[in-house]
């Protein structure tokens, strides 16, 4: 049976995420099936289906914006949603294989509201199971029966390795006092943006979608992506950490050159100057402390500038949809005011 999303209009983003988790998860969960028995019970902790012995949880997996962004996608190159199914699956395990081990590099010890990975199991295994998470993406999209596997495999691998290179340069960024505003825009589109535009094009691309097609979508996911990170970094350091899942001023705490950290410090006068000396030389910080910092990122303009780069982006992304249908178009457009307007 071939399923539909419908209008984000008329059932509001929840119904499409809805739609999009129910599509996807009995093929995410069929696919981290085959994983080796230590990489699965890892792997589906992680992503909220069991909990840490292994007993079925109604956790939570997350919002599915990337699931929801590649199934749309093939409706926009004109197939039914299900030819983007493999791709939902792909970017999935792609983005939990970031995340499994971002949590590591950054020594968080809990992600939505649970322990992280590598706290329960250890690094080598969180190591382990993400590279394994990694793995079996490829091998998804190569397994979909697509006779456009191959450029789909090759945004994949692209992708990966965007997403390493942003990564990269976010933890060198941590040792530098002179990182610019251009730099933190690469490197977050690598570290998100490249995803995102990923997962709104490769339901088009195993659909076989044509080109100004496929060119439409990957810049709407760029856009989106910057944004995505935007609102990301303004959740880490002012974000409620009930809603969040991630500690008060978390962000601050790591040491990141964030991008509303980094406009401050080299636009901000005489409060971005105070808090570039305080980033070259952080003191350990209790919640008091780091409310100051705070405070001083928002006095010289880096929350403020970061919220509006955030619409500016977003303006661009809706702009970019021009080529695709109203249905599908409608629905991403919503999908991305979501990813805008979220508290997490």
């Amino acid at each position: 049976m071939t399923t539909t999303m419908g209008s984000a209009a008329a059932t509001g983003v929840p119904g499409i995420l809805g739609r999009a988790r129910d599509l996807v998860q009995p093929a995410l969960r069929k696919a981290v099936a085959r994983l080796d028995e230590s990489s699965r019970a890892q792997s589906a902790y992680h992503l909220g289906w069991t909990d840490r012995d292994g007993v079925p949880a109604a956790g939570n997996g997350g919002k599915a914006v990337r699931s929801a962004l590649a199934v749309v996608s093939a409706q926009a190159a004109g197939a039914a949603v299900e030819t983007g199914v493999p791709g939902a699956v792909a970017v999935e395990l792609v983005h939990n294989f970031s995340l499994v081990h971002d949590d590591l590099m950054d020594g968080d010890t809990e992600r939505r509201h649970r322990a992280t990975v590598w706290s329960l199991w250890g690094a080598p295994s969180a190591i382990l199971t993400g590279d394994a998470m990694l793995a079996l993406a490829l091998e998804v999209v190569l397994d979909s029966g697509s006779p456009h596997t191959v450029p789909a495999a090759r945004l994949l691998t692209e992708t990966t390795r965007r997403l390493i290179e942003g990564q990269a340069l976010d933890i060198a960024f941590e040792e530098r006092d002179d990182v610019a505003v251009a730099e933190c825009v690469a490197m977050a589109g690598g570290k998100t943006g490249a995803l995102l535009s990923a997962s709104a094009a490769i339901g088009a691309v195993l659909a076989g979608a044509g080109q100004e097609v496929v060119s439409a979508l990957t810049v709407f996911g760029e856009e989106i992506g910057l944004a995505f990170q935007l609102v990301d970094d303004v959740l880490g350091i002012w974000g409620d950490p009930a809603v969040t899942g991630k500690p008060v001023y978390s962000d601050l705490h790591a040491g990141k050159k964030s991008l509303p950290v980094t406009y401050a410090t080299t636009h901000g006068g005489a409060p971005g100057r105070e808090l570039a000396e305080w980033l070259a030389a952080p003191e350990p910080s209790d919640e008091a402390e780091l409310a100051r910092v705070a405070a001083l990122v928002a006095a010289a303009g880096g929350r403020e500038w970061a919220v509006a780069e955030a619409a500016h982006r977003l303006a661009a992304a809706e702009q970019a949809l021009a080529p695709i249908p109203a249905g599908p178009r409608a629905d991403l457009i919503d999908i991305a005011r979501f990813i805008v307007h979220r508290e997490a």
